[in-house]
């Protein structure tokens, strides 16, 4: 008995939450494919995306491509389950030759007696069976063009997609959420009081030597702000090129504040998988950078009042001298 197969079907639906772009970007990239034949997976109609697998096989074709955002369906392909040629529990009640009884041709429908050939089209009736159930079982390369509005694709669509991105601090792909970036800013102001500290030092001795150093430090702050900051655009599903507002007067301040608000996609979008779950440094380093702000203000506060404090001590220090004298 030939086992089950199986075929996967696709009719234009999407998962929850899933955006119509988002999903045709993933199957663009899953099935290595342009933009005008994943158009014309959108148009209503039925479409067999992939066929002949075992049920483990479709399962994984299920899982990839639900996870990419396309509602798909493993359905039992019938063609595979059906023979023209006759099983051995029915040779026994077949009618042999000359027993009178008659037989339509396959091809085309002659009333005759069972016979080994067709009297009015010539086909040899076995052989003619013989190759109906090849096709049957084999479809060829033409008819599953024809199924679908595109050949099979190459990748390995049924791999096992990441659950979650790799991190990489100093590049420009992949994905970091709002937590993640804070604490690896703060992360990063850290590492800048060590380098101001040498910076002190250098300058006592040699002011090139110091502003060399200063140099440097700016620089690299800036670089790992830049990859950090468009990890965190891709988290959300934007182009890396809108980090560039930053240096817009008045709405970079406004655009960095957004930054940290908009929580990024849960799913795959066209950056990757989501980042991995924020590890316990990482939520410490995020809630000392929500201190920054606090300090500053009670900082601002609080030097005027002390310089205040020292201004009116001086005067009455000066006051009380001018007395003595």
């Amino acid at each position: 008995m030939n086992q089950p197969s199986y075929k996967i079907v696709f009719n234009g639906e999407l998962m929850p939450d899933t955006t119509l772009e988002t999903v045709k970007e993933n199957l663009a990239r899953l099935f290595k494919s342009d933009s005008t034949r994943i158009n014309a997976l959108f148009t209503g109609a039925a479409v067999t995306l992939k066929k002949d697998l075992t049920e483990r096989e479709a399962d994984q074709y299920l899982e990839a491509l639900q996870k990419a955002g396309a509602r798909v369906r493993k359905e039992l392909n019938l063609a595979t389950s059906l023979s023209l040629v006759p099983t051995e529990e029915h040779a026994d009640s077949a009618p042999t030759e000359g027993s009178g009884a008659s037989m339509p041709c396959p091809k085309c429908g002659h009333e005759q007696p069972k016979s080994e050939s067709c009297g009015a089209c010539g086909i040899v009736i076995e052989k003619y069976l013989a190759r109906q159930a090849q096709l049957a079982t084999a479809p060829t390369a033409a008819a599953q063009t024809a199924t679908s509005p595109y050949a099979p694709p190459q990748a390995d669509v049924a791999e096992n997609l990441p659950q979650f991105g790799e991190l990489k601090v100093f590049s420009i792909s992949g994905r970091i959420g709002r937590i993640r970036y804070l604490g690896w800013c703060m992360a990063m102001l850290l590492c800048m009081l060590p380098l101001s500290l040498l910076f002190v030092g250098a300058s006592a001795i040699s002011s090139i030597l110091g502003t060399l150093i200063l140099a440097i430090g700016v620089i690299a702050m800036l670089a790992v702000g830049v990859f950090i900051g468009i990890q965190r655009l891709h988290d959300i599903g934007w182009s890396g090129w809108l980090w560039l507002i930053n240096f817009v007067p008045v709405v970079g301040g406004f655009f960095s504040l957004l930054i940290l608000i908009v929580p990024g996609t849960k799913s795959v979008n066209r950056y990757g998988p989501p980042p991995p779950p924020n590890s316990t440094s990482v939520k410490v380093l995020a809630g000392l950078s929500l201190l920054v702000p606090v300090i500053a203000i009670l900082a601002a506060i609080a030097l005027p009042q002390y310089q205040g404090y020292v201004e009116r001590a001086a005067s009455s220090q000066h006051t009380s001298d001018s007395e003595a004298r």
